[in-house]
Order: structure tokens, then C-alpha cells, then sequence
């Protein structure tokens, strides 16, 4: 029913993807959108909203925060009330918006590294300072220092997380997200955390807890940043939102960005409301075909001397480790060989390349080829 073998032509749409190669033939695996059709629900909701033809300033429907509320509850066991969410253009934004509401100014702020490159900018662009907690390997996982965080948190007011990790792919099971909340709790830290991908869920059988659904405490001090976005392959259009269940720091949140937030724009609620109501059998068999993918990657990676791969859980980015082949300029090797990767150390990770599998498998299977034979010929 749904084509994910198609293989779309996204270069007249100056998609920043491809435009990155343009006029080479390199395959652009880089950047976190993939080479899917939105569900049809979104683009039949788009067509009719676009055919109205007026696109003056918008406010979500409270249809849209029903749905919310009501799949934050059925897919994740999670309780919130309407007047929880706040409407962002981005998570990235409301990163960076916590970042500036959440600490003072010189202060450390926690992180996990590796972890998505705009975390580890964004102290830095509001006069704060990173202080990096490493990923460490445990039983095939990529999972906190939790020795490291306890050390640094005494230093700091507010820990930037991720779950499902990217771009380690790791699903925090409860007691693993306690664990963490524990020291939160001890050092009073706030906690904002990115859970854009929490419906990309590979590992069937591993569900996604919420930071903030794990118990009182853990909901009184985070703010919760989810969105569509990579689920259903809209980012363009830029519709996100936090849940903040704690009424002091929901209403510092928005007082910040009072002025300096820009609204969600009105083709983006219409995409999410369509996405929610509308997309859950095109989201399952995405999953699906991002399993098989998955395990096609990893299968194809790992049989290759010097380069290892941990299976991601979740998402449809892989995390490559290169250590072995102790490459100069990984990224320039790679493209060379007709691959465009993500760079490990735009991570935090400089041993490692990051590779999007959200695509047909022919441009997957493409690719892994290229880098095979690329690798082997060295």
C-alpha cells in the first residue's frame, strides 16, 4: 500500500540533503530527513489547506491538542493536561530556549556526548559552558556515565538529554531513566529533554517512557520536547512542541520567548493534526521497513574488518564506529567513494561516522556497497 522502495528525485526541491552534493554523485546519507513520501493523509490535508488559499497567522486547533494528549497516553502510558504543551517551531529552538531560561549565564551546562551536534553548540551561544557526560558500551548499548554525571552535576542547573539517544539509537528503559532522575534530584538539576524520535521504535517489545512520566519528581523538573517531524518525515515544516507539566517553569519558558519564538506556521499544524489523526498505518509499515534496513546495515557493516556497528533500538540513523581503520579524513574517504556521511566528531565522537538509513533499500544497499568496496580496496 505504501511505496517505501520508490526512489524520489529531491533535487529540484532544493532539499539541503542533496544540495550539499549537487552535480556530484555522491549519495547524500547525512542529515536527519528521509527520502520518504509523507503519509497520505498529510498530503491530502496540505492540498485542501493550500487550495483555500489563504495563509494568514494561525493558532492550532484543539483538535490537534487532543490528539496529543490522547496518543501521549495510549502509545506511552502518560497522563498530560492541555495546558502542558507549548507550541515550537523546532526542538532546536526550544533547546537553545531552555538553555537560556534554565541556567545563568557562565554556568556549565550537562550533556551526553556523542550526542545531536546543536546540543553541543548551544551553551555556547548564550555565554554558558558544555560539560560532557560520556556514552559508554554496556551489553551492546550505548548508555550514560552515570559515575561521570554524578561528579558534574554538583556544577551545574541543567542537564540537556536525549531519548531515544541520537545518534546512538538507545531506547532508556524505566529503571535506566530513574537512575538518572536520582541525581537530578539530588543536585536539583532541570532536565530538558529531546524525545523527537520516540515514535521511530525499532526494537519491538522496548517501549518509550517519557522523562517526565517516570514518576512526581522526575515530571516537576522537565521540560519535554517532542514533534512529527522525523515520525512522519515533515521537518520542513516545522511544527513542534514541549510538555511542561511544572506551572513555574512553563511559565518562565514562554516568558522567554516572549519576542524571539517565532510561531508555528499554519501548514504545519494542519501537517501534524493530519499526521496523528491520519498516519499510524503508514508509520507501521515505515517501521517495518526501517528494521529491515537496519538490520540489513548492520549485517553488511559488521562483516567488514574494521568497522562495528551497535544496533540502534531506535531511529534510523546508525552510529559507525571507524576507530580500526584509523582514517584521516573519514568524510573526504568516504565521499570519494560516493557516500556522504555525518562526521563523528560534529558529535562529540571522532572515531565514529553517522549514517542515515531512512531511504529506499536500493540507495541503501548502494551505498553500503560503495563503502565495501571502498574500504576493502585500501
Amino acid at each position: 500500500m505504501f511505496d517505501f522502495d520508490q526512489w524520489i528525485d529531491r533535487r529540484p526541491t532544493r532539499a539541503l540533503k542533496w544540495l550539499k552534493y549537487e552535480g556530484t554523485d555522491i549519495l547524500p546519507m547525512w542529515v536527519a530527513d528521509t527520502e520518504f513520501k509523507a503519509p497520505p493523509a498529510v498530503i491530502e490535508a496540505l492540498s485542501e489547506r493550500v487550495e483555500h488559499g489563504i495563509f494568514g497567522y494561525s493558532r492550532p486547533t484543539p483538535a490537534l491538542t487532543e490528539l496529543i494528549i490522547t496518543r501521549l497516553r495510549e502509545r506511552y502510558g502518560w497522563e498530560i493536561q492541555a495546558d502542558w504543551l507549548v507550541y515550537m517551531p523546532g526542538v532546536v529552538p526550544a533547546l537553545n530556549l531552555a538553555c537560556q531560561t534554565f541556567s545563568e549565564p557562565g554556568s556549565h551546562i550537562l550533556m551526553p556526548r556523542p550526542i545531536y551536534y546543536p546540543f553541543l553548540h548551544a551553551p555556547g551561544f548564550h555565554g554558558r559552558k558544555a560539560a560532557h557526560v560520556e556514552m559508554v558500551e554496556k551489553d551492546g548499548r550505548w548508555l550514560l556515565d552515570l559515575e561521570s554525571l554524578e561528579r558534574q552535576a554538583k556544577d551545574s542547573e541543567l542537564l540537556l538529554f536525549c531519548n531515544p539517544h541520537n545518534p546512538g539509537g538507545t531506547i532508556y528503559t524505566r529503571e535506566e531513566l530513574q537512575a538518572i532522575n536520582d541525581i537530578a534530584r539530588r543536585h536539583n538539576l532541570v532536565v530538558c529533554s529531546d524525545e523527537i524520535h520516540c515514535d521511530l521504535l525499532l526494537d519491538e517489545g522496548k517501549p518509550h517512557v517519557p522523562y517526565a512520566a517516570i514518576d512526581q519528581d522526575a515530571a516537576d523538573r522537565s521540560i519535554i520536547l517532542m514533534a512529527p517531524s522525523k515520525t512522519f518525515n515533515i521537518a520542513g515544516l516545522c511544527c513542534s512542541f514541549a510538555v511542561v507539566p511544572n506551572q513555574a517553569l512553563r511559565t518562565r519558558f514562554i516568558r522567554a520567548a516572549r519576542g524571539i519564538m517565532a510561531d508555528v506556521n499554519l501548514l504545519g499544524f494542519v501537517a501534524a493534526e493530519a499526521a496523528y489523526a491520519g498516519g499510524e498505518e503508514w508509520l507501521q509499515a515505515q517501521l517495518d521497513y526501517l528494521r529491515q534496513n537496519r538490520d540489513l546495515l548492520v549485517e553488511r557493516l559488521n562483516g567488514v574488518p574494521g568497522v562495528r556497528v551497535l544496533s540502534p533500538e531506535a531511529t534510523y540513523l546508525a552510529w559507525i564506529d571507524i576507530s580500526a581503520l584509523k582514517l584521516d579524513d573519514p568524510i573526504g574517504f568516504f565521499e570519494q567513494a560516493g557516500v556522504g556521511l555525518s562526521p563523528g566528531g560534529q558529535f562529540g565522537g571522532s572515531d565514529f561516522v553517522r549514517l542515515n538509513f531512512g531511504c529506499p533499500r536500493a540507495m541503501l544497499d548502494e551505498a553500503l556497497h560503495r563503502m565495501i568496496a571502498a574500504i576493502n580496496s585500501r
